[in-house]
């Protein structure tokens, strides 16, 4: 449980059924832990919340601490992908490496059967194929639908998986909340990764920590695309996410991030949020995990491809594909419609109508590769400015510059990182 309304209704819900009961509350990150002092305790706010619903249910509850295992697992693998320039997708790997998988780890099984369920408040169900394997569906409330975020799941924690809330909306969540008399009925939705919380845009939480940086800056050329010439600077690659207004400064028109070169550490921008370059076909995928990691699509591995559809984000529409094994052995995706500000990080994943078969790591896109073999980026005039950029900023700078990361992220409270 979450102490969300989501959670709690799923408690209410299986409380009315024949099930022996207990609640695990994780606790995954403290902003406590960042700071070394006793300010900032979100979590227990949260925790408060899941204890009263349980009290009023009579569910026995505990808390869990995963946060040396959402540090190590997530958090830190994350921070490395953001400082290449990519986007990653925590949240994704927090349900297969974290909830359904640190924490399965820890759960009881029943003695004698052998078997224990693990219910979450996700919006997605469940079914059991003709020859006995768990299946991940899509839920009825498509506006709310999590089966994106568990697409990386294994078979085995999809197996012991229950989902009370496939079948119903979020509105009629919020009703049954109003009906049991429930503590969180009212509880605004919690949005955004659990360690930035309510603490302003996510690119400062990265590089205004409250003692040090979790990145450094790395500061580098903003790139106008069209006019081949740099307009700005950026502190990081980081700073800005592909498809993202830039707000460069002096610019006659708003300027959309199109692309980032990792090598120049440089940012392109385009001057439409419609502009071609923006808008993605075809994906190249590794890492890709099957939930049914033994039985992909047959015609996986066929010229012609697997029919299937397609999400790179949880708010966006899935859309029609064709995904077929690349030469080297990673997964190309090409669309029929085009995506619009696709990154390298993202995790795309697939469906073969509601059933979700698994997801993968976004490695390229259309354009990125166009982008490095077109010549038009590495004109010689662009070149110069870039190089013009740096001496300039490295004439500015004084002292020893800043620490490395691994100087900053130092062992919290909790002990997260190993010694």
């Amino acid at each position: 449980m979450s102490g969300g309304v989501d959670s709690s209704v799923t408690a209410r819900l299986l409380a009315n059924q024949d099930y022996d009961l207990s609640a695990i509350f994780m606790r995954n990150w403290d902003t406590r832990d960042e700071s070394g002092t006793d300010k900032g305790c979100e979590w227990e706010k949260d925790w408060d919340d899941v204890q009263r619903v349980c009290k009023s249910l009579g569910i026995p509850c505990t808390m869990i601490d995963l946060s040396r295992e959402y540090w190590n697992r997530i958090f830190q693998p994350a921070l490395d992908v953001w400082e290449s320039g990519s986007t990653p997708n925590p949240d994704v790997w927090c349900n297969r490496e974290i909830k359904f998988g640190a924490l399965l780890e820890r759960l009881p099984v029943d003695p004698i059967t052998g078997i224990s369920w693990f219910a979450t408040g996700h919006y997605a169900r469940k079914r059991w194929s003709s020859n006995g394997r768990p299946q991940l569906l899509s839920a009825k409330d498509q506006t709310k639908d999590q089966s994106y975020y568990l697409s990386s799941i294994s078979e085995q924690g999809l197996a012991r998986a229950l989902f009370p809330l496939g079948e119903i909306t979020k509105v009629e969540v919020r009703e049954l909340a109003r009906k049991y008399r429930l503590e969180t009925a009212e509880k605004p939705e919690s949005m955004g990764l659990c360690f930035v919380g309510e603490r302003g845009k996510f690119s400062q939480f990265l590089s205004n920590r409250l003692v040090d940086s979790y990145l450094r800056p790395n500061p580098g050329p903003i790139i106008d695309s069209t006019m081949q010439k740099v307009i700005g600077h950026h502190e990081g690659l980081w700073t800005y996410t592909i498809g993202e207004n830039a707000k460069v400064a002096g610019q006659p028109s708003k300027m959309f991030v199109s692309h980032k070169d990792p090598i120049k550490n440089a940012i392109y921008v385009v001057p439409s949020s419609n502009h071609q370059a923006l808008l993605e076909h075809r994906v190249i995928c590794k890492e890709w995990k099957w939930i049914w990691n033994d039985a992909p699509p047959a015609t996986i591995f066929e010229p012609a491809g697997f029919r299937a559809a397609v999400k790179v984000r949880h708010r966006q529409d899935v859309q029609s594909c064709i995904a077929k094994t690349a030469h080297d052995g990673k997964l190309e995706i090409i669309t029929n419609e085009p995506m619009r500000g696709v990154s390298p990080g993202q995790v795309a994943a697939l469906w073969d109508g509601d059933w979700c078969l698994g997801c993968g790591v976004i490695a390229a896109t259309g354009n990125s590769l166009l982008h490095i073999v077109d010549g038009r980026f590495n004109a010689s005039h662009v070149a110069k400015q870039v190089d013009q950029f740096q001496k300039k900023r490295n004439t500015k700078s004084t002292g020893e510059g800043p620490p490395e990361r691994s100087q900053l992220q130092k062992p919290s409270p909790g002990s997260k990182i190993p010694t």
